[in-house]
């Protein structure tokens, strides 16, 4: 790890003001993610800009609206009375992510800003056009067990980590950035970019933006949900293939319905294809398996994620099925 220097502020404004003096300084919260990049060399900011002290951490519910401020704990977001009651879908997936010690540190906007936890972007020795654009993809002929089977390209096909942006789409969150043009608004199915051309750019955020908060509408997917994490061991493991599942069922039919998956892409991946089929659609086990089906359009794997093309389609019927069955 290369000497930085470390700065902190509880003023916002003071916070843009010191990042955009300087092109390698980057902000730091929880750092669970950032300070194990440091440690391997695969990201060496010259400049720490820790921004703890931001009045950033309220979880509030008004106006048929949650407000998550990006500096909120995981844990007190999976935590939060309001959450559980009107999104438990959320928090069972912020619980399935990491560990409870890494959840009392890691921060909603820090979640967000994680990066791949692919083995050729953490070794050094390897290429990876991820950490050093234009060196190639190993995963792509090599060990690629974890990796996505939607939206990649010849550039990358590294996956998404997060098991709570998984609900977060899945539940039409948005994000509210500040920067030095002052606020802007992003849905969150938008913030989160696929690799094409630009695998280094793992989401839309500019260089001198913060996130500021995240911002649930209220919905009806208080009932029948359900988050799935098939992984190698029962804690502390990326997913090799998650579902957020969730339905608004009324008069023995899905009214409305949400579909999202985790460890198959650069981005948490939204089924709306799948969605759109289910909506109407008597809650049983062959819709659920034709919605399955169509959400597999257009996967690809590329060896030894070979089983993945038959795992995710299974996971997302055992999720629905276990929505459904859910009565509180």
């Amino acid at each position: 790890m290369i000497n930085f220097q470390y700065l902190r502020t509880s003023v916002v404004k003071t916070a843009l003001g010191l990042i955009a003096k300087d092109s390698k300084a980057t902000f730091i919260a929880g750092g669970t993610n950032l300070v194990d990049l440091m440690k391997r060399g695969v990201t060496a900011p010259e400049k720490l800009i820790d921004i703890n002290s931001l009045p950033l951490k309220e979880i509030s519910y008004a106006n048929n609206l949650l407000q998550v401020g990006a500096l909120a704990t995981n844990t007190a977001l999976a935590e939060a009375s309001i959450v559980k009651e009107k999104f438990p879908l959320l928090s069972l997936a912020i619980q399935a992510g990491a560990s409870a010690q890494l959840r009392n540190v890691a921060t909603v906007g820090g979640n967000m800003m994680q990066r791949t936890r692919c083995g050729y972007f953490y070794d050094t020795t390897m290429p990876c056009n991820k950490r050093e654009p234009g060196s190639g993809c190993g995963a792509i002929g090599g060990y690629n067990r974890m990796h996505a089977i939607f939206g990649t390209s010849e550039n990358c096909i590294a996956v998404h980590p997060s098991d709570m942006c998984v609900g977060l789409v899945a539940l039409d969150a948005q994000v509210t950035i500040v920067g030095p043009k002052g606020e802007r608004k992003i849905r969150f199915a938008d913030f989160h970019k696929l690799a094409g051309n630009t695998p280094e750019k793992d989401n839309t955020l500019q260089k001198g933006e913060l996130i500021k908060s995240v911002e649930i509408p209220a919905n009806n997917f208080h009932k029948n949900y359900h988050y799935l994490k098939v992984r190698d061991r029962s804690s502390y493991a990326f997913a090799l293939v998650s579902v957020a599942a969730a339905m608004d069922i009324k008069n023995g039919l899905i009214n409305d319905v949400r579909l999202a998956m985790g460890g198959v892409a650069h981005k948490p991946w939204r089924l709306t294809e799948a969605e759109q089929f289910l909506k109407g659609k008597t809650p049983n086990k062959t819709n659920f398996e034709q919605a399955s089906k169509i959400a597999m359009n257009g996967a690809k794997s590329f060896g030894e994620n070979d089983f993945k093309l038959t795992l995710a389609p299974h996971a997302i019927v055992e999720a629905l099925t276990l929505a459904q069955a859910k009565t509180a």
